[in-house]
């Protein structure tokens, strides 16, 4: 088996394509307009990341993208853990596990700070025993009307995405599904279509004075919203959101960390300010 860098070149985007079509049949999220927006138009940075190959068959693929954030009030260049697929001719040798750990020492020796993830309730388990992450804190599933209403108290979140102009731009415009802004009196929010056209994956970026994107004016949005994402305890009220029932998720999803390079870092679960903007769910 030998192990490589990933590339970002259109001959290797279409082999990535090919083995997530292998992989999980049937799937449209993967086309290669997609992973050239995900991979390598990025303006943090380009993806990071390792391939598995036995000959001239890609076995296995994992794949990490550059993020700014701040970690109680310092920023930090982090990676966001995004896509793993195993061919299956090659499953159950560990190749993840393997990828993924080559992919943070390298990271690690690029100046990268951390790496965070949003795992499921299956995949859970699997980074925290093999991988050295930590779970800091299960993510909120909330179905209300309006605002988050949170409370007005300047609090210093322990992680927070800091986004600029042109990497807002570049989020907003995932050519699978376009997030959407109006401005507002203490920065944006953000809508982007969720499990259904009339339930919006909404979210309230405190911007610092960054425009909505252009061309990405949100119209009249419903005023029934999806929240998924995490406020500090302080902040956080959610009178007006109620919480979905276990029963009725496909599945947890947990917010996971893992410190990178020489200097440890560990975040407050108390003090996380993420959104559905901070990962890939929409």
């Amino acid at each position: 088996m030998d192990f490589r860098p990933i590339r970002i070149d259109a001959a290797a985007i279409a082999q990535y394509c090919g083995l997530f079509q292998a992989c999980f049949p049937g799937t449209r999220v993967f086309t290669p307009e997609y992973v050239s927006w995900l991979y390598a138009a990025n303006p943090d940075g380009p993806a990071v990341g390792f391939d598995a190959w036995e000959g001239d068959t890609l076995a296995a693929h994992y794949v990490c993208v550059p993020a700014l954030v701040e970690i109680d009030g310092v920023p930090v260049r982090v990676l966001l853990s995004l896509n793993t697929a195993t061919h299956p001719d090659f499953q159950g040798k560990g190749l993840f596990t393997r990828l993924a750990q080559m992919t943070y020492d390298a990271a690690a020796a690029e100046g990268f700070g951390g790496v965070y993830g949003v795992a499921n309730a299956n995949s859970t388990p699997g980074f925290l025993r093999k991988l050295g992450f930590t779970l800091v804190r299960p993510l909120e599933a909330r179905i209300g009307i309006g605002g988050l209403w949170t409370r007005e108290r300047e609090i210093e979140p322990s992680f927070r995405r800091t986004w600029s102009d042109a990497s807002l731009a570049w989020r907003c415009a995932n050519p699978n599904n376009r997030v959407r802004a109006q401005a507002a009196a203490d920065g944006l929010r953000m809508f982007a279509r969720s499990v259904h056209a009339a339930l919006p994956a909404y979210a309230e970026l405190r911007t610092g004075g960054l425009p909505v994107p252009h061309g990405m004016e949100a119209g009249a949005v419903s005023p029934v919203r999806l929240y998924l994402g995490l406020q500090p305890d302080e902040r956080a009220r959610y009178w007006n959101y109620v919480s979905i029932p276990q029963r009725l998720r496909p599945s947890p999803l947990n917010l996971i960390f893992r410190s990178l390079g020489p200097r440890t870092l560990a975040l407050d679960p108390k003090r996380i300010e993420f959104s559905f903007l901070d990962f890939d769910a929409y």
